[in-house]
């Protein structure tokens, strides 16, 4: 069902006042390769013996239209240098240091409407970081950091998996129906801007803690579906899925439903059991070729001739960097954790960064 006529001229004054820049970076599947422009991801290069073309190396930057409207939480994300939380600074720090991470060779970062645990894991989610109203509506202020951060995506030739819901944050959402509207909202603001660069990923981990049944495994495929029937006036439609939580395969409906598939290392201790999810995956009734995107794990040892990064592009899929906060590091943080420094400022991000650039060899 289509959002009221009221509801969506709202969508397309908002839209209108945000608009992208006409597209230079375009993306689409061929198989289980994702192209730009045409042409396969990391065209030509192998490594280790072991083509790379088609794969979208990312990151998880889920925090980078992070805010908090919960006064009693908001405190919380104070800066380094004592300046009260600010989430225009943030977008404005997270756009600077993007061009360095794609010389590196990362060419795809998550981002989330709904953000993601702003201390990497969190048992209770108190503040309020959504770009989600109750009724389902968006919110002005998050659109307009999301889209400066899709905009410097399309300079740059990024693909931004781009998330709508998280758990500990969907519970905001009034009801289905609002869900649904928030949806359909999201993919015709990116219509109207006319992006051709971003995929969308329907919810994070589908199958951990959400209120709402349409979230949740049974029934996510509908909201899959929901995207991939939705079509700009050109005929443009988006690429989308959903993620599971770490350690888990897709189960059929969402196969069949998807474009791609995302799954999460979180859990996987083994770098041999990274291989077998993917095996498994691809053995599936319901598999037919499409991409394999882990696009979160949050395993390292960068310098080990073995782990969850060099077990997936081995296995053929393409592996996303999930890094957070660890307490003896203080502010020299990781990407998830709030207050976030977008810089490669870390030991961990040093590592993934070199191992990036040694598997893909960068990107100009």
């Amino acid at each position: 069902m289509r959002p009221p006529l009221v509801f969506a001229a709202l969508i397309f004054a908002t839209s209108a006042v945000f608009a992208a820049p006409a597209p230079r970076t375009v993306v689409s599947i061929t198989g289980e390769k994702f192209l730009i422009n045409g042409q396969p991801t990391y065209a030509g290069r192998s490594w280790s013996g072991v083509s790379i073309e088609g794969r979208l190396m990312n990151s998880r930057m889920v925090q980078g239209n992070f805010d908090d409207l919960n006064p009693e939480t908001r405190a919380r994300w104070t800066f380094p240098d004592g300046a009260k939380w600010d989430p225009d600074r943030n977008t404005r720090e997270f756009i600077a240091a993007m061009p360095e991470w794609h010389r590196h060779g990362l060419n795809a970062f998550t981002l989330n409407l709904q953000g993601g645990s702003p201390e990497g894991y969190s048992a209770k989610q108190p503040w309020h970081n959504s770009a989600i109203n109750a009724d389902g509506s968006l919110r002005p202020d998050y659109l307009a950091r999301t889209g400066r951060i899709i905009d410097r995506a399309n300079e740059l030739g990024m693909v931004v998996i781009l998330g709508i819901f998280y758990f500990g944050q969907d519970e905001r959402i009034r009801d289905e129906a609002a869900v649904i509207r928030a949806v359909d909202a999201t993919v015709d603001w990116l219509f109207q801007r006319g992006d051709r660069h971003v995929v969308i990923e329907v919810n994070n981990e589908t199958n951990v803690r959400y209120d709402h049944a349409i979230l949740k495994p049974d029934r996510v495929h509908e909201l899959i579906t929901r995207v991939r029937e939705r079509k700009a006036k050109d005929g443009h439609r988006l690429l989308v899925g959903t993620s599971y939580g770490g350690n888990k395969v897709p189960e059929e409906n969402v196969v069949k439903a998807s474009d791609f598939i995302l799954v999460h290392g979180n859990g996987v201790k083994d770098p041999a059991r990274i291989t077998e999810m993917v095996q498994q995956t691809r053995a599936l009734p319901s598999w037919r070729p499409m991409p394999i995107v882990f696009n979160e794990d949050d395993h390292f040892d960068f310098d080990q001739p073995t782990n969850n990064f060099v077990a997936a592009v081995r296995a053929g899929a393409s592996w996303g960097y999930f890094d957070f906060r660890m307490k003896d590091e203080g502010f020299v943080d990781g990407y998830q954790s709030v207050p976030v420094n977008w810089g490669i400022n870390s030991a961990r991000k040093k590592a993934f960064f070199a191992k990036l650039k040694e598997i893909t060899g960068g990107l100009k």
